[in-house]
């Protein structure tokens, strides 16, 4: 007989009866995701054609990376798979904070306004724009920068009335994030950021629109950029990475906005000229390649979490059937023990780690203390299976990513065996 290698984790035969049964009721849209993910991948494979990619690329420069033919190749492969005029690509940016920071820097000047649409950005990107930490770290609001920002509706849809109202001679940037971050709303869909840009740029023309693309490349058929966006940003330790590229970021976009971006990536009259990719172009080319792929493999997962998590009598953002804007999957517990032991159950289930158990602390860049799972290959990737949560009501965990399905469904799993085992749930 076939040994059943869930008995190998310890979970609960009803737990694998109520995984098959949501993973049989949510098939449909498994297979939505895949049409999406075909077309994708289809884009990638002729962004590469269309470059003339060769083995030749893969290898990398050393020094001040002169003439590295393969960086200016890979540039130009992510512009045409975003439909973008430009794009600059390289791992030497640390994180999806820093390529979003890398924008408004390079960007914004003296006297120039910032206005957010989506309400608060990011927590680590606060100061960044000056709304918290202490002075003389070289925030925007230091260097002159204003900041405003604008919330969302009731049902979580941006304000446009309030946008355009907010609109003045000083705004210069209008920042956009695609994903929901740490808040219990809708993503956008790339279909809703193009009506709101055609909107803002019939306000007032001169002024440029940003898209935090975190946890959203990929997701859609379109992207930002292919709706109006000016700029979009990301990380490769997320969607385009692949879960292979070690670390990274991208931004893409108006060619002119590009250009001055490269000057604070590295000094103004060198900008993109420089930067060695010491043999990392083969990983960052194969990871992008992947993405689309493990993108849907991160989508199924999320979806059959929706799933189980509802039929267990909890709250889910997305629900299970609702259209994808992001990767990431918001369940709200309203119990602090909950949340923590979701988390828990999920690093158990994982590859890397997993003995080992995580607690919430105070992680820099965040206003609560916050529990992070990620078993994971590449530190902090979340575009393999993770679950993270501010530990503050109403207690919500946001789980993002998976490289094959098969594990998101395993870590899932042992997420409700550990709600199990505490009591928290019954069967």
């Amino acid at each position: 007989m076939t040994k059943n290698y869930y008995s190998y984790f310890d979970i609960d035969s009803k737990i694998i009866e109520l995984a098959n049964k949501s993973e049989e009721i949510v098939k449909d849209s498994f297979n939505k995701i895949d049409k999406i993910k075909e077309q994708n991948q289809l884009k990638v494979i002729r962004a590469m054609q269309l470059e003339s990619l060769s083995d030749t690329h893969f290898s990398g420069t050393t020094g001040y990376g002169y003439n590295d033919r393969g960086r200016e190749i890979l540039d130009a492969v992510y512009a045409h798979a975003f439909g973008a005029e430009d794009a600059i690509v390289r791992h030497s940016i640390t994180c999806g904070s820093h390529a979003l920071a890398l924008c408004l820097y390079g960007i914004l000047r003296p006297g120039d306004e910032l206005l957010s649409i989506t309400g608060k950005p990011y927590d680590t990107l606060d100061e960044v724009i000056g709304i918290r930490g202490k002075e003389g770290q070289g925030s925007l609001k230091e260097y002159g920068v204003t900041y405003r920002q604008i919330e969302f509706t009731a049902d979580g849809r941006i304000d446009v009335d309030a946008v355009l109202d907010a609109i003045n001679d000083r705004t210069k940037l209008i920042f956009i994030q695609r994903s929901r971050g740490y808040e219990f709303r809708p993503a956008l869909t790339v279909d809703e950021i193009g009506r709101v840009v055609s909107l803002i740029k019939a306000k007032k023309k001169d002024l440029y629109v940003m898209v935090d693309n975190c946890y959203g490349e990929f997701v859609e058929e379109r992207e930002p950029t292919e709706v109006g966006v000016d700029i979009m940003a990301g990380s490769l330790i997320k969607n385009p990475g692949g879960g292979i590229v070690p670390s990274g970021g991208y931004f893409a976009g108006k060619k002119e906005l590009v250009e001055k971006i490269s000057y604070r990536l590295t000094l103004p009259g060198i900008g993109r000229e420089v930067g060695a990719t010491l043999n990392q172009n083969r990983l960052l080319f194969q990871g992008f390649f992947l993405a689309p792929h493990i993108v849907a493999e991160s989508l199924k997962g999320a979806v059959f979490t929706a799933q189980i998590m509802t039929e267990l009598g909890f709250e889910t953002f997305p629900s299970p059937f609702e259209t994808r804007c992001d990767i990431i999957q918001a369940i709200k517990f309203n119990r602090e023990d909950a949340v923590i032991a979701f988390c828990q159950g999920i690093q158990k289930g994982s590859p890397v780690d997993s003995f080992v158990t995580p607690e919430p602390w105070e992680m820099p860049g965040y206003d609560s203390p916050v529990i992070m799972a990620a078993g994971a290959f590449v530190q902090g990737s979340s575009i393999e299976l993770s679950a993270d949560a501010p530990i503050r009501p109403p207690y919500i965990a946001y789980m993002q990513g998976g490289l094959v399905y098969e594990h998101v469904k395993l870590g899932v799993m042992c997420a409700v065996q550990e709600l199990l085992n505490k009591k928290i749930i019954s069967l």
